[in-house]
């Protein structure tokens, strides 16, 4: 029998990358995103059969839930929520950050989160089916000009936490994942674009890729329904946890 997922981010990065994996294995996936062609790009390559798209802001709480009601019969019945849409903006320290910045990934990367989440609770309790939050190792170890991003991740880490103590007895599966480096869009987009920022954070590192993070996503969806996977942590093996800062003066 065909699943059904609804992937959030779908249109690069790791969203993509999971939802290739995903609807190579036979599912079927509701493949969100802001920007149209990249969703209709998605549903040419793999057929309407197999990939609807649902192209909205996820910080329109409005328009996320038209896109639900807007499911065809054949989507509606997710069985997996992949909240895999989030972004850092900004390196700055906080003391010199932007509260709108700040404000745009709380926004995202929580209070959208959230939203979509208790919308789809219903479906996921009735389809004893499982959620897969997209959480940071930044929300365990803090780093310089990480604050809020760290402090959002870390909001998805202890609230999938949360919601596996609500669900007990439902058979809903709770799981985040905490990646370390990969090599994604992630930097251009906190850096406004900047390749060369880019490029100094991720040549000779080794990152993992949105591919390595996919076929996690799918091994966790595809375990045994009796099993369930807390928090997975992981990064590339030329990165590790740093020590602490010491101010001297």
């Amino acid at each position: 029998m065909s699943r059904t997922a609804l992937i959030t981010g779908a249109t690069s990065g790791f969203g993509q990358a999971a939802l290739e994996r995903f609807v190579a294995d036979g599912w079927r996936v509701v493949a969100c995103g802001r920007r149209a062609a990249r969703l209709e790009a998605l549903v040419q390559a793999h057929g309407s059969a197999r990939v609807h798209p649902a192209c909205f802001d996820i910080r329109d709480a409005d328009a996320m839930q038209a896109a639900l009601d807007g499911l065809p019969p054949a989507f509606r019945d997710v069985d997996l929520l992949v909240n895999n849409a989030g972004l850092a903006l900004g390196t700055a320290m906080a003391q010199q950050a932007s509260l709108a910045q700040w404000r745009q990934m709380i926004d995202t990367n929580v209070t959208a989160l959230v939203t979509l989440t208790h919308a789809l609770l219903p479906t996921l309790v009735a389809r004893r089916g499982a959620i897969i939050n997209i959480s940071s190792v930044a929300g365990v170890y803090p780093y310089p000009g990480g604050n809020v991003y760290g402090g959002t991740k870390a909001f998805v880490s202890q609230f999938s936490l949360g919601l596996r103590s609500d669900l007990h007895g439902t058979g809903v599966r709770v799981t985040t994942i905490e990646p370390g480096m990969a090599e994604t869009e992630f930097t251009l987009v906190r850096t406004g674009g900047d390749q060369a920022a880019s490029d100094r954070l991720y040549t000779g590192a080794s990152p993992m890729t949105a591919d390595d993070i996919a076929g996690v996503i799918h091994y966790v969806a595809t375990l045994p329904p009796h099993l369930n996977i807390n928090r997975l942590e992981l990064m590339p093996v030329t990165q590790s946890v740093a020590g602490f800062q010491v101010h001297r003066g």
